[in-house]
């Protein structure tokens, strides 16, 4: 079974919805047989790349709340972060482009690292006092190579714009074509979609209700089952 989630660098509940499913997904039972793979979600896609504010001041340009409301909220965050076991800065974050982000993380996915490398661009965003943001591409080198991800790679993909550009804007679309309007946004086995970070549980009925549901593939066959077929150790040899 396949879960595609969804998610936004910058989205904080993406960070604390990642750390819910998770745990949902740890104690299911056939955790093993289900494939989680992330896809892109750009909250802000028309932010220029050297546009760097600091959070309070995009959320009370963004949503007309006072700076007073917006502090509020960051550290309701910080609250919900810290029930899930993750750390989080309620002063000082700022806010920018992800396009370089999620590019790099079509390129983590090819090489099996894309969970780690978005764990350590969450971690950096939302409880590190380093900027994912102002430091550019050199931040996101270091963060890659942590990651696990060849530099050579990491230094060609940053190096060039059109680089995943492609993969991203696929996910992006497919997103607006099964109506996910915000992020997180989880959909199960392409039949089930999960919207929010959701508590635990809700996850857990949802992983449960997808496997249920989820059918193999029912072989038709002749009744002794031998009809001739081709496999990696080669055909079936016709008797006379």
């Amino acid at each position: 079974m396949r879960v595609e989630i969804w998610s936004d660098i910058a989205c904080p509940w993406c960070y604390v919805g990642k750390a819910r499913f998770e745990k949902a997904l740890a104690g299911f039972a056939h955790r093993d047989r289900v494939e989680v793979v992330h896809r892109s979600f750009e909250l802000d896609p028309h932010r220029a790349k050297d546009d760097v504010q600091p959070v309070l001041a995009m959320l009370t340009r963004k949503y007309g709340m006072s700076e007073a409301q917006a502090q509020a909220g960051e550290d309701n965050l910080g609250a919900q972060a810290a029930a899930e076991g993750l750390d989080y800065l309620t002063r000082g974050r700022d806010h920018g482009n992800t396009f370089d982000m999620h590019r790099l993380l079509h390129l983590a996915r090819e090489h099996g690292r894309q969970s780690e490398l978005l764990d350590a661009l969450y971690r950096a965003n939302f409880a590190e006092e380093r900027s994912v943001f102002a430091e550019g591409d050199e931040r996101l080198e270091e963060l890659a190579i942590a990651a696990g991800l060849d530099a050579g790679e990491v230094r060609r993909v940053l190096a060039d714009p059109d680089a995943y550009a492609d993969e991203v804007r696929t996910d992006e679309r497919e997103a607006a074509r099964l109506g996910a309007t915000g992020v997180p946004f989880f959909v199960l086995d392409r039949k089930y979609g999960v919207s929010g970070a959701q508590p635990a549980e809700v996850f857990a009925q949802a992983l449960a209700q997808a496997w249920d549901e989820h059918t193999p593939l029912t072989l038709l066959q002749d009744g002794d089952g031998g009809a001739d077929a081709c496999g990696p150790e080669g055909c079936a040899v016709p008797q006379a």
